[in-house]
């Protein structure tokens, strides 16, 4: 760099929460299919370009803000978040899920259907949603809608205004304003998303004849986990492929916990079925065997299986028969946890993780062989292809929203009550020790979170989704 160009290049290493930064720059910039050092220049939330340090002098001027040897990658996009926000605000709420989102290198949530109260299953209750959220949001938020018995003419109204895709349950959903469809509902449904280029996702559980009774002692988590066996989700994902196949619409797995459907998955898919499949950091990170007497946070819905069935999960993220990994961020207060009886069969199903899925992804991952460009296709790219938000998130290009985590891949840390950001603190990974810590946070080249300070005002916005209308099949 020449002396002439000093006058204009101020590199800083300040990331004041709220400030707006028009260029960064790392030693560890993730370019492509290479990691490399890079200056990334931003320009009205945008990025505008990515250039060599040699390049840096002759395009950029002002001030560059230099993370030193920290990893910059795309934002993580996680697009499945239970906020219950309105109607539930004590389990979550946009404030604090997105603080928490911040904290954890995610610079885009979606908003799951249930939980809130209304559900966003009309048109109206998505507007509903849509106040609730208004001023509160410290990263990018998209919404779903959902499928439930009668509301068919609310779904195209709802793609129209935005919504990501739709979710629907085959079995009971846990709350009883968000109802499980039938087979005539599902029907119903895929014939009013036909030409939309929407998406149906599944949780893929189905009450079978073969389940085990709730029997033995409630306060095991085995007892637990023999009520909800493998077949319930293989059953679900055979009615879902059949469905896919048929309509051609387009169907997502949500959190598949077993690896038995995933043979069912990959001869879908061969036969032409535009299916997607998640799971979820719990899945991958925590284990049946080691599941405590009466911890029940551990409990969510699907299970959490044993060893050997999480290796097959590793294995299919590894060959892309699993396409993405998300939180499935879903809190409740402590009460319904029922952590006085330790009673699994009574408590809430739901794991808080929002806040530490990437270092709950890279501590296993990286142990697997997964590189950093896997990661991004796990955690951002692909989850960014689902909610059709490709053409803004979910990578490292110009053209794209100047979204990025800046973290430290070999720092170690606790998981501590006094560091976690969701409304609730209540998760089994307190007291974990975790690798890969996140230090900045930046949306639309806005600095939302730095060492463990946010921005003085919220700064992310709603995402309303077009989707590219086909022709009907």
């Amino acid at each position: 760099m020449t002396e002439a160009h000093l006058d204009y290049i101020r590199y800083i290493a300040d990331m004041e929460p709220g400030s707006t930064v028009s260029a960064v720059r790392s030693q560890r910039v993730l370019c492509g299919e290479e990691i490399r050092p890079a200056v990334i220049v931003i320009k009205e939330e945008k990025i505008n370009s990515i250039l060599s340090d040699s390049e840096t002098s002759a395009h950029t001027v002002g001030e560059v803000l230099d993370v030193g040897n920290s990893l910059v990658m795309p934002g993580i996009v996680d697009c499945h978040v239970h906020v219950n926000e309105p109607g539930r605000t004590t389990w979550e709420g946009y404030w604090t899920a997105t603080r928490a989102a911040a904290a954890g290198g995610v610079t885009t949530i979606v908003d799951m259907p249930l939980n809130s109260i209304p559900p966003t299953t009309t048109l109206r209750n998505f507007n509903e949603k849509l106040h609730a959220a208004t001023g509160q949001c410290f990263v990018d938020t998209a919404f779903w809608g959902g499928v439930i018995p009668g509301n068919k003419l609310e779904l195209r109204p709802m793609v129209q205004a935005g919504v990501a895709g739709f979710k629907c349950f085959l079995i009971h959903s846990g709350v009883d304003e968000f109802p499980h469809v039938s087979n005539v509902d599902l029907h119903a449904a895929m014939k009013q998303l036909q030409g939309t280029g929407s998406v149906l996702l599944f949780h893929a559980e189905q009450e079978v004849q073969h389940a085990v009774a709730e029997n033995g002692d409630p306060h095991e988590y085995s007892t637990f986990l023999r009520s909800r066996p493998d077949i319930m989700e293989l059953e679900a994902i055979r009615t879902i492929t059949q469905l896919c196949l048929h309509y051609r619409v387009r169907c997502h797995i949500v959190h598949l916990s077993s690896a038995q459907p995933l043979e069912l998955i990959r001869a879908a898919r061969k036969a032409g079925a535009p299916l997607t499949v998640e799971t979820t950091h719990h899945y991958l990170n925590l284990c049946a065997e080691t599941i405590p007497a009466r911890a029940t946070q551990f409990k969510c819905c699907p299970p959490i299986r044993d060893t050997a069935n999480q290796e097959l999960l590793w294995s299919a993220l590894n060959a892309g028969d699993i396409d993405m990994v998300v939180s499935d961020h879903s809190p409740c207060t402590p009460d319904l946890k029922c952590l006085d009886s330790g009673n699994f069969t009574q408590a809430w199903g739901g794991i808080s993780s929002l806040q530490f899925g990437l270092s709950l992804f890279w501590t296993s991952a990286s142990k697997r062989g997964f590189s950093f460009f896997d990661a991004v296709r796990l955690l951002c790219k692909h989850p960014a292809q689902l909610c059709r938000l490709d053409n803004q998130k979910g990578s490292l290009i110009p053209g794209h929203d100047a979204d990025f985590v800046i973290w430290d891949p070999e720092k170690e840390f606790t998981v501590n009550e006094d560091d976690i950001h969701h409304k609730n603190k209540l998760t089994p990974y307190l007291g974990l020790a975790l690798q890969g810590k996140v230090k900045a946070t930046i949306v639309r080249g806005k600095v939302v979170y730095s060492d463990g300070s946010f921005s003085s005002q919220p700064l992310g916005k709603h995402l309303f989704i077009q989707h590219n209308t086909q022709a009907a099949l």
